[in-house]
């Protein structure tokens, strides 16, 4: 059988303008996708209501499209999609309960370091065999196998071979959280498989999030995708450049030139592809087959 034709995605969230982090991560998967003459689609990660920023999604579109990065088929939005992870939860039930532990109980319980270095709470099974006197429900959260431990592990086109005990280093993780939302770990695997995704590039503060989902994939009877993660960009202070640490547009509505020289070809230079470009066009015709060597030279084509 013949293997599936390329689908990539790139998949931001409308919490405010495209950064340069999320610009480095869009390029990637547009190279990616572009190389393996494939299709590269976009989904609005909009599941967190809360967050959201009135017309900051229309504003990433354009964005895209102003950088010479054209999307195929038509754009969709979590929230348009909520069914689908009503239907997957169905069928995850036997696997599934309730939680009523607050983030600081599970915080003062146990915390660790993922593979990037970022915190992560392990949770302690506190409501695995029911919700303790005077507790709540919160959130629903879905089992990990106990005895033994499940170890999900995963080659990563630029990170390597990965392995994680979701176990002791995950434990039961939330699929529906105490807001009501939707966890991003089954909204993005549910709405890969939807799509046909055979591959996700994004940046490397998701690696830690990958073996959940693959163990999600695995439950539902979905297809694994390919994953690469490249590195993500940080500000002066050492941190994961996001909106939280105050990263500023990328996009100002200068001229192209100016988004050409002053975001372009830095994003490609973190990437590791030292170009010279003198339009949009121009670029875009000597970074694919500048991605293609990197990898090549990585052996991670």
């Amino acid at each position: 059988m013949n293997a599936p034709a390329y689908i990539g995605r790139f998949a931001p969230s409308p919490t405010g303008p495209l950064h340069m982090g999320s610009l480095v991560a869009a390029m990637a998967s547009y190279l990616d996708a572009k190389l393996h003459h494939g299709q590269w689609l976009v989904r609005i990660e909009d599941v967190d209501k809360d967050r959201n920023v009135p017309g900051a999604d229309r504003e990433i579109l354009a964005s895209l499209e102003r950088c010479g990065m054209r999307w195929d088929g038509e754009v969709v939005w979590q929230t348009q999609r909520e069914a689908l992870y009503d239907e997957a939860l169905a069928r995850l039930a036997q696997n599934v309960y309730p939680c009523g532990c607050s983030r600081k109980e599970i915080a003062d319980s146990q915390t660790r370091l993922g593979q990037n270095g970022n915190a992560m709470l392990v949770y302690p099974g506190t409501c695995r065999e029911g919700l303790a006197p005077g507790k709540t429900p919160r959130a629903l959260r879905l089992r990990t196998p106990q005895q033994p431990h499940r170890i999900i592990s995963f080659d990563d086109r630029w990170a390597g071979h990965v392995s994680q005990d979701i176990t002791a280093e995950v434990g039961d993780f939330v699929i529906r959280r105490a807001d009501g939302y939707w966890a991003y770990q089954l909204a993005v695997v549910v709405d890969d498989a939807a799509q046909g995704i055979t591959d996700i590039v994004r940046g490397a503060d998701l690696l830690d999030s990958t073996p959940r989902q693959l163990y999600l994939q695995e439950l539902l009877g979905l297809p694994h995708p390919r994953y690469l993660h490249v590195p993500v960009v940080l500000n002066a202070d050492g941190e994961k450049l996001s909106k939280q640490t105050g990263a500023q547009a990328f996009d100002t509505g200068a001229s192209a030139a100016s988004l050409l020289n002053d975001a372009m070809l830095p994003a490609a230079r973190f990437l590791g592809l030292p170009i010279e470009a003198q339009t949009v066009e121009a670029f875009w015709r000597a970074a694919v087959p500048a991605w293609g060597r990197l990898l090549e030279r990585q052996g991670q084509v």
